[in-house]
């Protein structure tokens, strides 16, 4: 029998990830800050809607966090009518937001005497991979809580993989970003070469995606990038959260990001040009 489930965050990434858990059978309760986010969420899938996150704990064997922020995830857990006034023991808390390494330790921490564990868990794929139920999940925490957790979040993952002690999942999405952001940037300088080359620059992607140069980002933007269309859903503001989030654990341990802290400029001169919401392969639309 699939456990009762509490979704926290209907946003781009979360309304349809709370979707893939309903229609896979579970008992969902949903909240969201924006109460008309959830009753449309309801009109498409099966559920409860909840009126606080305390309420939602109530009623929720897994909690599940899918929000912005560090700041976030504490208000949720702390603050009046919070998680932390009514989760059962032995609850887990999957958080799928990006956030800092040393939040899920602290909450850990915080969450103890409940023996309520908190797995960080962040996400890669986007919009479109979670509406598909494609995501790749990068998990940290306790191990045991992640063995209970691993099926329930195969209903919008491809792939999942246990990374180590609270933390890890956040330091591996760090990771992630960094690679994104040099490819996006790549990409972008490769693209507007081409164009001010006076070459036919579709020939040029057929040709360099089936060799070294190929990469996801590759085969899923250059066209939309071209056409100057940047509404894929992961924002350049949240991109720059997350690279902060880099960019400050990369000075804690002394590691050198030069090309990353370069783009994060890149992205601030995006959001100065008014193109905070633009999607992160917006970086094209800087260059020209």
């Amino acid at each position: 029998m699939n456990k009762s489930l509490g979704f926290i965050g209907l946003g781009v990434m979360g309304y349809p990830m709370a979707g893939h858990l309903s229609k896979d059978g579970h008992s969902v309760n949903v909240y969201n800050r924006t109460k008309e986010k959830s009753q449309k969420w309801l009109k498409h899938f099966s559920g409860r809607i909840c009126t606080s996150p305390a309420e939602l704990a109530e009623d929720s064997e897994i909690i599940i966090l899918c929000v912005g922020k560090d700041s976030d995830i504490l208000e949720l857990i702390n603050n009046d009518q919070g998680i932390k006034e009514s989760i059962k023991e032995n609850s887990i808390i999957i958080d799928h937001s990006t956030t800092s390494a040393e939040l899920p330790i602290e909450i850990n921490k915080q969450l103890k005497s409940k023996n309520v564990t908190f797995l960080d868990a962040p996400i890669s794929g986007g919009q479109a991979g979670a509406e598909a139920g494609q995501l790749s999940i990068m998990v940290g925490g306790d191990k045991e809580s992640f063995n209970q957790i691993e099926d329930t979040i195969k209903s919008y993952s491809k792939f999942t993989k246990y990374m180590g002690p609270s933390g890890s999942g956040q330091l591996t999405k760090m990771v992630n970003q960094i690679c994104l952001t040099g490819l996006i940037q790549s990409l972008a300088e490769a693209i507007n070469f081409s164009e001010k080359s006076g070459l036919n620059t579709s020939d040029v992607i057929e040709v360099i995606s089936k060799g070294a140069a190929q990469s996801w980002q590759m085969e899923n933007r250059w066209e939309t990038m071209l056409d100057d269309f940047y509404d894929h859903g992961f924002a350049v503001d949240l991109m720059r959260k997350d690279l902060e989030i880099v960019i400050n654990e990369a000075k804690k341990n002394n590691v050198q990001i030069e090309v990353t802290e370069l783009i994060n400029k890149f992205y601030k001169d995006l959001q100065d040009q008014g193109g905070g919401r633009w999607d992160t392969s917006s970086l094209l639309k800087r260059i020209k």
